[in-house]
């Protein structure tokens, strides 16, 4: 019921993920990721706990291969499970398993990741991590986008999608971005670019005023002066 993609920016540091499905709220449930250490897609059917294990066990020292088999020993469920993992060095690993829905595909790029589930066709993953690496230049959150629209324009799944969500973390132990379109009856993608497009310059201005409130800028409304 999703495709997705994990991602690194390779001038930045920072990670990311970028996805969408055709249930609510998929940034409830689907995306993790965690500054410094990395990002996690856990997707088909979902168990939301996977995400922070796999980054605790980043965290503790083991690339992203190791973090997933070291999981899935003994991981019950594991059958039901698509999950995607992007490390500090930028490894990838992807497990998928017996039980996932539909068409399924993965497609391994530099610096990322792509998989999905009930897909209209096996190209889309690897859509999407071409076009993370044609925008290398671009914000990291841009790139992650533009590969879920790329994504989108190959096929998508096989019915509508009406959630999305992009989360990007940076140097701070909260993310630097953490957008959801939580439902959209005809196209969650393209409210998340209205959303991105509308957050982006105010990006800085969040984070000022998390780390140093006194240099923030007004919010513009009555008594902030």
């Amino acid at each position: 019921m999703t495709f997705s993609i994990v991602g690194r920016c390779e001038q930045t540091g920072m990670f990311g993920v970028a996805i969408t499905t055709s249930s609510i709220c998929v940034g409830a449930r689907c995306p993790h990721a965690r500054a410094g250490v990395g990002a996690v897609a856990s997707q088909n059917i979902t168990d939301p706990a996977l995400g922070p294990d796999l980054l605790d066990r980043l965290e503790r020292g083991q690339t992203a291969r190791q973090a997933l088999d070291d999981l899935l020993q003994g991981l019950i469920h594991a059958d039901f499970r698509q999950l995607l993992v992007i490390d500090t060095h930028g490894n990838t690993a992807c497990h998928t398993g017996r039980n996932i829905l539909g068409i399924h595909a993965q497609s391994a790029g530099n610096s990322c990741f792509s998989a999905g589930n009930l897909l209209a066709n096996e190209g889309i993953p690897g859509a999407m991590t071409e076009c993370f690496a044609e925008w290398t230049d671009s914000h990291l959150a841009e790139r992650l986008l533009r590969s879920l629209q790329a994504g989108l324009d190959a096929g998508g799944e096989t019915g509508d999608v009406h959630s999305a969500a992009l989360l990007v973390v940076d140097t701070q132990p909260f993310p630097l971005m953490d957008l959801r379109v939580d439902w959209d009856d005809k196209d969650p993608v393209a409210a998340m670019w209205k959303l991105w497009r509308d957050y982006r310059p105010q990006m800085q201005d969040y984070l000022v005023r998390a780390v140093r409130p006194a240099d923030a800028p007004s919010y513009g409304v009555p008594g902030d002066p």
